[in-house]
């Protein structure tokens, strides 16, 4: 059920961008670049975020000092329908591209993937990225914003944000150690603003089947249960004989935005787990303070049509095991 890279592949650069919320943030310095505005100087907010996808990966593949012909494939996905932005940032980049979509999990999907094909001897060099704007994803799965529809406790706050990271077959850095593709789990929840707890019993089934010791890692990151979230798959995992403290699991769309009472449960969105990892884990490995870090990214996997057709919500978590040696 897990897959050990024996090639070791490489972070060879990482990237992160954000919007005018995110920028206040507490993780702000981890980010190489804000809108100032949501609109991100385009017409719409779909299109501010093909630019965040095309900015992200710009970055990345500036600091990895690579051109775009170098790369031998383009992995992303967003949340908007059929991956609209992605799509056309995948225009923009000319890049060989294969479209992901695994919700809020598309992050790790891209790095796993990425792996194996270096693995494999597929590829050299691989660009991977995942996006989410707020008031794009808020329109198409909830209510438009300026509709002012009040939100419950448990929801949470749709990230405007990309991640993008060149992963390669060699070179300095963190890299991916192995990885846990998920199962899709369905508890019957059925309200679209609740997804932490939707997600949480993918999040524990993925991290249950890949680690063995805890205690060997530095820190275990979900993204994005959220503190609802959670704290159910917290239960979950004691319940399985998996007792972690409030310092080996976090959380991404905890992290992001700290305490922050407007995004009330925490953060989410495909671009939180991808900007967290890509920005701030990805330094925390670099400067040598975490050498070992599990990262598994949660996705809902609904629609609004399915909501709309009273279906419950299939979840699904992928884990990717990040290494630097000493």
């Amino acid at each position: 059920m897990t897959w050990i890279f024996k090639t070791k592949p490489v972070i060879k650069s990482a990237s992160a961008v954000g919007g005018p919320f995110e920028a206040k943030g507490p993780l702000s310095a981890s980010f190489d670049q804000f809108f100032d505005r949501l609109y991100g100087g385009e017409a719409s907010f779909e299109k501010a975020q093909r630019r965040l996808m095309e900015d992200a990966s710009i970055h990345a593949l500036k600091k990895a000092r690579l051109q775009n012909e170098e790369v031998d494939v383009f992995l992303a996905g967003d949340l908007i329908n059929q991956m609209t932005p992605t799509n056309f940032a995948a225009r923009t980049l000319s890049i060989p591209f294969i479209g992901l979509f695994n919700a809020c999990a598309t992050s790790m999907a891209g790095f796993m993937t990425g792996a194996a094909l270096i693995d494999g001897g597929y590829a050299q060099h691989v660009l991977t990225a995942a996006a989410s704007h707020n008031a794009a994803v808020e329109k198409q799965f909830r209510y438009p914003t300026e509709y002012g529809g009040q939100k419950p406790p448990v929801s949470q706050w749709t990230a405007t944000a990309c991640g993008a990271a060149v992963l390669s077959g060699s070179g300095d850095g963190p890299y991916i150690h192995s990885a846990t593709p998920g199962r899709v789990m369905d508890y019957g929840l059925k309200d679209p603003f609740n997804m932490g707890a939707a997600m949480a019993p993918a999040a524990a089934d993925t991290i249950i089947r890949h680690v063995q010791e805890p205690e060997q890692f530095d820190c275990i990151i979900t993204g994005d249960l959220g503190r609802t979230g959670k704290q159910i798959a917290v239960k979950l995992l004691k319940d399985s004989g998996m007792d972690l403290s409030d310092a080996t699991i976090l959380d991404c769309g905890e992290l992001l935005y700290g305490s922050e009472p407007q995004v009330f449960s925490g953060g989410s969105g495909a671009g939180c787990s991808a900007a967290v990892t890509c920005g701030h884990i990805y330094q925390k490995m670099k400067s040598g303070e975490w050498t070992r870090v599990l990262i598994a990214a949660t996705g809902a996997l609904l629609s609004p049509l399915s909501v709309l057709q009273k279906d419950s919500i299939p979840c699904i978590a992928h884990a990717v095991e990040l290494r630097i040696d000493k």
